[in-house]
Order: C-alpha cells, then structure tokens, then sequence
C-alpha cells in the first residue's frame, strides 16, 4: 500500500512534472477525503437524532435537525404517523424495488445508446424510514372546501443504490432530505372519498445531501460536488417546488386543471430605496477599514432578484422596484439579503425575513427594517401588495412604467406537429431530397419538442416532450404586463434535437379584453407548419389593483414619523387644566430605535412631578411617534410641553398616555401588525433585593412576531447610587434565565462618570414566544470599574417575569 500511495509521486518526477502538481493533487485529496468525513459525521449526527429524538434534544444539536415542535407551538407532533410510516415501510421498499427494476429502468436504456448495459445491481432502501416532525394545520386562513397541512419532512436514510453502466459502478449510500411538503385537499365532498385530489409540492427547496459510492464518489470532489448538488436540486425544484405541483385525482372524472395551476393570490411590489449603518466589510492589512460595496438579493420562493452594487458607501441609495407573483399565503415569505461585492467572495452584511400574510392584510408598508444576524444596520422597503382583479377599467397605463397586469399561461399540449421544418414550408408539403441516408433515418424520428413564450423581452421555457407529435407539456407560466392593448404574446415550438422551429404563433392580449372574463380557452393554429398543426393554452388576464390603505393603518417609516405635541395637565382637585410653559425646550433628535418604540416613565402625580428638581426627571429621549393628525391638532390646541424649572421636560401622567395612540410602526421590529405596540401600566414582579433605594432603569420589552424575537430598549437610568468617591462608569448586563452562557449575554457601552446615563440600545433574544413565556429577564446596573479595584461592581438588579406579560403589545415603564 505504502508503494501504491508513493507512485503518483514516483510518475511526476518521471514526467518531469513540477512538485506544485503533486502538492495540488495532495490538497484536492485532503479536500475530498474531508468533505467524505464531513458528510459521514452529519449523517451519524442524524442518526442519533433518529434514535433518541430526546436525548439529541437535550444535547442541543444544530437548530436545523431539532424537529419544528421544539421551535413552534402551533406545529403538532405525530408519533403516531410516525409509528405507522416505521411499519409500512419495508413494504414500500419492496414496492420501489420492483418499481426500479420494471419501469425505470427499461427507461433509462431508452434514452440513449450509451446506457443500454444499465442495469440496478442492488436496491435496498434500507431500516430508517422518513420521518414527519411535525404538522401544521391551517384552518382560518383557507377556503372550507380544502385542507391545508404543511409536513417538515425528515428523511436520513441508510439507503443502498447500486448502478452498473458499461462496466463502471455508480451508487448511492445515505440521503438526508430535509423540506417543508405542503399537502393541500380539495375539494372536500359529500361523498366518497371525499376528497377529490390531493395536490403536494416544497415550498422551499429541500436541503438535499447525498453520499456518493462508487465511480460517483468524484462528485464529493471540491468544485464539483457544489456544481452537483445544484443539478440535482433544480431537477426536484422543477417539478415539486412551488410554483410546480404534483395533483393526483382521488375520483374519476375530476377536473384537476384548476387545482394544478390555481390563479396566483396577489404580486408582491417590493420598493429597495435605501440603507443606513451597514457594516464595513473591506479591510487593508486587516487594520485600516474601509468602505464597502454593498448590493441586496430579494426572493420569495425560487424568484430571486439582484440590484445594482452600489460603491464604497455605507449609507446606499437604490431606489429600485421589483414585482413577485406571490401563489401561497400564508407559507411565502420575502427574504433580503445584502452582500458587500468582492473580486473574490462577497462578504454576508445582515438578512431581512418579512411574512406576506402581513404585508397583505396591511396592503402597504413603508419602514425601516432592522437587519438581522449582523450588529448595525436599517433597511428602508416600501412593500405594496397588488390583488388580481377581473375588471378592465384597471388596466391603465402607468406613468412610471410598473406592471399593469398579469398573464397566466397554461399550456396543455400540442396536436399535429411535422416531424421536421423541411416536412411543411408555409403549410404546404414540400418535398426535400437529402442525400444522407443516416440523417434521413434521424429525420424522420418523431420530433422532442419544448416551447419557447415571450412576452415583451421577458422569454420562459417549457420542459422538452421527447419523440411526440402530439406533446403534453401542463404547464403554467405568467408575465407581467405594462400594456394589454398593445402588448402581444409570442409562441415558439422548437425541436430539441434539431435545434429547429416546428410552429409559431402570435396571440395579441387585446383579444383577450373582448371576452367579459378576460380569458381564452381555445386551440391556435401554428404558422409555419403543417395546415392541422394545433396548439392548446388557457390564456387568463387580471388587472393589478393597488387598493387604497387606511391612512391609519399604513405603517410609517422612521422619516415618515414626527414628534407629535405632547399634552400635559395638572390636577387641581377634580378639574384639570392645561399649562402652557414660558418656553418650550429642545427635543433630542429621534433615532432608529425611537421611532419603532416608545419609553415613557410610569403613571406619577402632578406633585410629585413638582416636588423633582431637573436631574430626577430627565428628558425621555424616545417620543410617541406617530400620533393621529386629528389628535396633533387638537393636542396643538393646548399648547406645547411643559417645561420645569431648570429646562426639563415634564412627562405625561397616566390618563394623557392613555389618550394618546401609537401608530403602528413597529414593523421595523418584524412584529405584526395586529401587536400595535401599546403603553400600559404593567405589574411587573420587580425586586431588587434590598430595601435602599438603588436608583431606577427605563426599559421597553416587546416581542417581534414576524423575527420570532424578544426586543429589549435599554433607554436609560438616574438616580444611579454611586460605590465610590471617584464617580461611576455605568453599563447594563441582560440574561435571559435560566441561560447564563457568556456567548447569550447583551452587554450597553460604558457611559463614562455620570449617575444618570442614556442608552438608546436595543437587543434581541431569538426565541420563540412559547419559549420567552417561560423565561425570565435578569438586568443588572454595573460598574466598569479598574483591574484590581476593591469597589462595588454591581450597581443593582432587576428581575422581570415574562410569563405574566403581554408580550405582543409589549410595555415601557422605569
């Protein structure tokens, strides 16, 4: 063996080749051999999560093998299904045995010459059965004639496939699938079965992982095996992943055309205009920092768009529009992310997750977006979520060039096709004499055909029909249109081997306005071919229509967002009376935090508010933002703020907070919309442990629905009580309990010799709301104190139980 290992190198220095060759083969095999072993691992690591789903919990494994109960409370779990699959599947795999030998592979001899010796040496798929980890069921957000289930597939099969063609032996050993499988029934009847179909595909991708044998064991080369997996993933994503469907009818005689390819819910316009405190990226010597190139990729499903790069800038304008055709809500979702551009690899700068069950009920949204797994940075998106409506009257011309209208094209098939383009010349037989007996031979094979559409200069590709006059491709593609009266959609029938044009046809989407429904249904003759050469499509039209918000509901950006007047009154028995100061001090400027939420100090009587000097009261550095323009007004009225002696700012009691209404801007928190984010008088279980006062901490706590997170405002504190002569250099530690790992700390910036420090930092806990219910928030006042210093560290605590909370709503309060 060792001369074996030794006669690549004994064969270079033979050649004469140099010893960077061998060095360059010696790398790609320790490549090769680590990613064998990388994958052998993850598969073990699945394994064991396969056999004790408990223990591999507790252990804490990479969150993407955690079964989806652990991280969402409305996914049931079935170990019944389970139960059942682990007893059925050895029957299935007897069944796939037979299948494999009987019919597929009689196929794959079929398709060409050179794999006529294929032949399945063993199949066997293997004691690990796919598991389900959980099931959701939508019930409020659907129609009442279907059922809805999202399945979080878990395949880790120990499956043996083996293949041998030409002598050479491929094969398969292990698969780990994992994917979101929506099962969609409808319609339900009255009678058995009582379901009519059932429809499934991905709403993702699946992650897909294979572990190769034999001669395939060059696919786990580096470079390569990337190039493979890819090939293999767009294969199942153009057939099982959304827009694509499998429909299988449950009773004869059922129309499954319009379960197939259902009229897509609305379009999703996505307005990229800016950004702002982007992370710095490039760097020289890995010392000077300098300015990075950002651009953003936006998808929603398997549609992904890229802007404009934009140079060296940190704060980048786009000011670019993009549409998406939006088929599942709930289930799609709009996913940013930004890179910075370059020569070699672009550099992750922060991601962006939006639910479009939001963005539809709110119908726009204009906000600044926190980004997410990166530590600074905002994104400005105007969203606009377009219905598809059958009225003409909405089909207008728009002045900025945007999308009008959508096209919905379902190709069905094709009859009559000459085999050849010398076989027709205009619809009249044309008689070639060609020479070449072998070509005449391939000539006259029946034709593999595939479609070419274009609609203005945007061209889709159906899949290839091979050796069929009479191709069936089902289908659906859909086009934006900026002008149906004047627009044209234009149908190419190429063969695939040939290269050549079997038909054409032209199909004006005027003709389409002269039906009431806005839709055609029909065979068209092709030109250029035979004279009963026919094609069969499903032409639909609609209009998008961009309905008109409530002014109130509109979710405002942090620019949109102004400090509105803040009304103040003084008690004086059981009247109340507005006072109007001598002059009106200056608000601090808002910051990105301010303007999604709001800290305000508890409820406090007048006299009290009296009795403070201006250091006790300080001014809140975060304002309602937001206020309806019909209380600004009257609030306006009144007069401005209050201003005490001394220049602070006197804040509002309880009765006037509750008068005022926060808008609805916390979607720069990924909440929902429904959580509008209220002031409260919240009985927060709060104990310092000591019966001295310890000074106080202003906090703002709220869940973000749409981030699955928990956000914690750290605004400030006062009344700080100091541990030395020297003064205080005070920060905020924040814990989530029971978890007191170093690495889940948040930790504020040291404001230096100052009892009564500002902030203004926000932190998130990535935590399911079902999980962050059960913990409790521990915030704790430190002192950065000297190296060896014998003063007091800790300044003070506070414990906060988020079980008796309401989250969603969320509180702020001193």
């Amino acid at each position: 063996r060792a001369l074996l290992w030794l006669g690549p190198v004994y064969l270079a220095g033979y050649l004469g080749l140099s010893g960077s060759w061998v060095l360059l083969a010696l790398a790609l095999w320790l490549c090769w051999g680590l990613n064998r072993r990388g994958k052998r691992d993850r598969l073990a690591a699945a394994f064991a999560l396969l056999e004790d789903e408990r223990e591999a919990v507790c252990r804490g494994l990479a969150a993407r093998h955690l079964p989806a109960w652990v991280h969402f409370p409305d996914v049931e779990r079935v170990e019944w299904l389970n139960k059942v699959l682990v007893q059925a599947w050895p029957y299935f795999g007897t069944i796939m045995e037979k299948t494999f030998k009987e019919v597929l592979e009689p196929k794959i001899r079929a398709k060409s010459v050179h794999l006529k010796t294929c032949t399945f040496t063993k199949i066997h798929f293997g004691e690990k059965c796919p598991r389900i980890n959980g099931i959701k069921a939508y019930t409020k957000e659907i129609d009442r004639r279907q059922v809805t289930l999202d399945l979080q597939i878990c395949y880790i099969g120990d499956c043996e496939i083996h293949m041998d063609i030409s002598k050479f032996n491929l094969g398969v050993k292990g698969v780990q699938l994992y994917g979101t499988l929506r099962v969609i029934l409808e319609p339900l009847l009255t009678d058995a079965p009582f379901v009519g179909a059932v429809t499934l595909f991905f709403m993702q991708k699946p992650h897909l992982e294979i572990n190769w044998a034999g001669m395939s064991n060059l696919l786990d080369v580096p470079g390569i095996n990337v190039m493979s997996d890819s090939l293999i993933q767009d294969f199942i994503a153009a057939r099982l992943v959304l827009p694509n469907r499998i429909t299988v009818p449950l009773k004869k005689n059922m129309n499954i055309a319009h379960l197939r390819f259902p009229v897509p819910q609305g379009v999703l316009r996505v307005h990229l205009l800016e950004a702002e405190n982007l992370v710095q990226k490039d760097n020289f010597l890995g010392a000077i920092r300098g300015k990075s190139d950002p651009y953003a990729l936006l998808r929603v499903g398997t549609v992904q768009y890229r802007s404009k790069t934009v140079s060296r800038d940190l704060n980048p304008i786009w000011n670019e529009t993009f549409e998406f055709v939006v088929h599942e809500v709930p289930g799609q979702d709009l996913e940013v992310d930004l890179y910075d551009e370059d020569p070699d690899k672009d550099d992750f700068m922060g991601s962006l997750l939006i639910g479009l069950v939001d963005v539809m009920n709110d119908r726009t949204v204009d906000e600044w977006f926190p980004l997410s797994k990166t530590t600074s940075g905002h994104l400005h998106l105007k969203l606009e979520w377009l219905s598809l409506v059958n009225n003409q009257e909405k089909l207008h011309e728009d002045k900025k060039g945007l999308s009008t209208a959508i096209l919905i094209v379902y190709l069905d098939s094709a009859f009559n096709l000459p085999k050849n383009h010398f076989e027709y010349s205009n619809g009249e037989c044309g008689a070639k004499k060609i020479k070449n007996n072998k070509y005449l031979k391939k000539m006259e094979r029946e034709p593999s055909s595939f479609v070419l559409l274009t609609v203005g200069n945007k061209t889709q590709k159906s899949k290839t029909c091979n050796f069929s006059k009479d191709p069936t491709w089902g289908q659906a593609f859909t086009f934006f249109v900026h002008s149906a009266h004047s627009q044209s959609l234009h149908i190419e029938i190429k063969d695939k081997e040939r290269d050549s044009a079997l038909g054409t046809s032209v199909v004006c989407l005027s003709h389409l306005l002269k039906d009431p429904n806005m839709t055609l249904d029909q065979r068209f003759q092709l030109d250029h071919s035979s004279s009963d050469s026919f094609i069969k499509m499903k032409l639909v039209l609609r209009a998008l229509n961009v309905e008109e918000p409530d002014p109130q509901g509109v979710k405002a950006g942090v620019n949109a967002s102004k400090l509105g007047p803040v009304l103040v009154t003084e008690k004086a028995g059981n009247q109340q009376k507005f006072s109007s100061p001598p002059q009106v001090s200056k608000v601090p400027p808002m910051s990105k935090d301010s303007a999604a939420l709001e800290s305000l100090p508890k409820k406090e009587s007048g006299e009290d508010l009296n009795n403070k000097n201006s250091s006790e009261a300080p001014v809140p550095s975060e304002t309602v933002s937001g206020l309806d323009e019909a209380e600004g007004k009257q609030n306006l009225e009144h007069g401005p703020p209050t201003v005490l002696p001394g220049g602070a700012v006197a804040v509002p009691t309880l009765p006037v907070l509750q008068e005022m209404r926060v808008a609805p801007s916390v979607t720069s928190l990924g909440s929902l919309p429904s959580s509008c984010f209220e002031l409260s008088s919240s009985n927060l279980d709060i104990h310092n442990g000591t019966e001295m006062p310890l000074g106080e901490i202003q906090l703002t706590v709220r869940y973000a629905s749409i981030r699955q997170s928990l956000v914690v405002l750290v605004n400030g504190c006062r009344n700080l009580v100091p541990s030395s002569n020297r003064g205080v250099d005070p920060y905020v530690r924040i814990y989530l309990l029971p978890d007191r790992r170093w690495t889940s700390r948040k930790k504020t910036s040291v404001k230096k010799k100052t009892l009564n420090p500002q902030y203004d930092e926000k932190f998130e806990f990535f935590e399911s709301l079902e999980n962050v219910k059960k913990r409790t928030l521990d915030i704790a006042v430190k002192n950065s104190r000297p190296f060896i210093s014998q003063e007091r560290k800790e300044l003070g605590k506070v414990r906060i139980d988020l079980s008796q909370e309401d989250l969603i709503k969320g509180f702020a309060q001193w």
